[in-house]
C-alpha cells in the first residue's frame, strides 16, 4: 500500500512563502517513476504544479509556478519538497502529492492533501 506523508500548508500572507514536503512510502516500478504536486482551488480544475523525475532527479514547474516555485528531491528520490515563494491569493487551494510510473502515466497514486490560504 502506498503512503504519502504530506506536510508544511497553512495560513499565510500574500509574498509570504511555504515550504511542502511529501514522503512516499511503499510505492513501486518497474520503470522510472514521476512525483508530482498538484493543487486543485474551490471550482476550479485540477492543476500540476510541479514534478520530479526519478530518472536522473531533473525538476519541472508549471507555468502558474514559474520563477516563485521551486521542486527538489532527496537522495533517495522518495521525498519531494515543493518551495513556494512570493504566494498570491490565487495559490490558494489543496495541494496534493501524487505519483506515477512512467510506463502508466495514465494510474496516479494520491496523497490526501494538504491545504495552503494565502491572504491578502
Amino acid at each position: 500500500e502506498v503512503q504519502f506523508v504530506e506536510s508544511g500548508g497553512g495560513l499565510v500572507q500574500a509574498g509570504g512563502s511555504l515550504r511542502l514536503s511529501c514522503v512516499v512510502l511503499g510505492f513501486t516500478c518497474d520503470d522510472y517513476y514521476s512525483l508530482c504536486w498538484f493543487r486543485q482551488a474551490p471550482g476550479k480544475e485540477r492543476e500540476a504544479v510541479g514534478c520530479m523525475s526519478s530518472f536522473d532527479g531533473s525538476t519541472y514547474v508549471g507555468d502558474s509556478g514559474k520563477g516563485r516555485f521551486a521542486i527538489s528531491t532527496n537522495n533517495t528520490k522518495n521525498t519531494v519538497y515543493l518551495q513556494m515563494n512570493s504566494l498570491k491569493t490565487e495559490d490558494t487551494a489543496v495541494y496534493h502529492c501524487a505519483a506515477a510510473c512512467r510506463n502508466n502515466m495514465s494510474v496516479w497514486s494520491w496523497g490526501q492533501g494538504t491545504q495552503v490560504t494565502v491572504s491578502s
